[in-house]
């Protein structure tokens, strides 16, 4: 018997009846047993349409003997029954039923993934699934749904936007610090440094990434006093753990674990962040980097002229197997192709965390 998580939501008609319907019929299949549910929580909408509803939330575990696909199919057949229709993105609906986590598996096909790809950080999802279940395991991350809802209660308000180079992380870190309000931190970029650094890379590696790995730790270091409002909203356009992955391409296999070593004795002086945008190139290129390389030529910057594709997407794979490293808490990646796509999920994300 497997045990799955599984979120409820409801902001049209009589949501409180929606939700306890379909607990009920939920119940009502000799496949499913309930372990436990929440109690219904008021919640404001993320994203979608600015006037809708509140909505109710809550959550619920069953055993069960289904597999994963088909625990989704059930919730779906359920959803539609109830009047549900999927128009609008984030929009207004009399029921929402998700499969939140599925034992403690990864899955990833073209119709599911476990565990929902947004739950790590939606404040509406965590709270009433932490009331129940608060020692499941969100796979992704490796951390409980009680440490996921306690780093959102005790973090920084902080967002770090990661990715490789020519993939927007800086434009990104301005729309959102327009859209919200938000501080920005922007890495200062020496473009006669990165000249001599591109035009040597192997005589000048180490010196480049030490200047901006010491350049990262000054912006982040904790014990600023730009830290001292923790529910202040921050955007970087950088990710501190970037450094290692950077490093990892850039400099020798003799160089690189002694930048690793300095890397890991300083960060623990930095300020993490709530959540992490991992961007990442356009799956639509014919061969890694090829993407990346057409921004990076548009932008015309001199000194970035001697970049290849080999080298960005080497740069760009550095980073996602940085990113997929375990106990760094909660993380949306999203291709970049899509700039206005991957603005409006941050925002919601930025929503979904207060």
């Amino acid at each position: 018997m497997a045990r799955c998580l599984i979120g409820l939501g409801s902001n049209l008609g009589d949501r409180r009846a929606a939700l306890s319907t379909a607990i009920s019929h939920l119940e009502q299949d000799s496949r499913l047993f309930l372990i436990a549910k929440s109690r219904w929580r008021e919640t404001e909408p993320v994203g979608g349409p600015s006037d809708q509803p509140k909505f109710l939330n809550g959550a619920a575990i069953f055993e069960t003997s289904l597999p994963a696909q088909e625990v989704l199919d059930l919730l779906q057949q359920l959803e539609k029954a109830q009047g549900r229709k999927r128009e609008a993105t984030w929009g207004p609906r009399p029921i929402d039923l998700d499969l939140l986590l599925y034992n403690e598996e990864k899955i990833q096909t073209p119709h599911l993934t476990v565990p929902h790809p947004r739950m790590a950080w939606r404040r509406f999802v965590l709270e009433p699934a932490a009331e129940i279940a608060g020692q499941m395991v969100h796979a992704e991350t490796g951390w409980t749904i009680a440490r996921l809802l306690g780093h959102l209660n005790s973090a920084h308000n902080y967002i770090a936007i990661a990715g490789p180079i020519g993939v927007g992380k800086t434009q990104l870190a301005r729309q959102l610090a327009e859209k919200t309000s938000a501080r920005m931190i922007a890495e200062e970029l020496d473009e006669t440094g990165l000249a001599r650094f591109y035009n040597n890379p192997s005589g000048t590696a180490w010196a480049t990434e030490l200047e901006f790995l010491q350049q990262r730790a000054r912006l982040l270091a904790s014990d600023l006093p730009e830290w001292s409002n923790r529910d202040e909203l921050v955007i970087s356009d950088f990710w501190f753990d970037q450094s290692a992955a950077f490093a990892k391409v850039w400099l020798d296999d003799k160089d690189f674990p002694r930048f690793r070593n300095h890397w890991q004795e300083i960060r623990s002086a930095v300020v993490q962040p709530k959540l992490t945008v991992v961007l990442s190139e356009s799956a639509a290129a014919h061969r890694p980097g090829e993407w990346l390389l057409e921004r990076v030529k548009r932008r015309g910057r001199p000194y970035e002229a001697n970049l290849s594709a080999e080298v960005l997407g080497k740069i760009a794979q550095a980073v996602t197997r940085q990113a997929d490293k375990p106990d760094l808490g909660p993380q949306l990646k999203m291709s970049a192709e899509n700039p206005q796509a991957v603005l409006d999920e941050v925002l919601a994300a930025i929503e979904a965390m207060r």
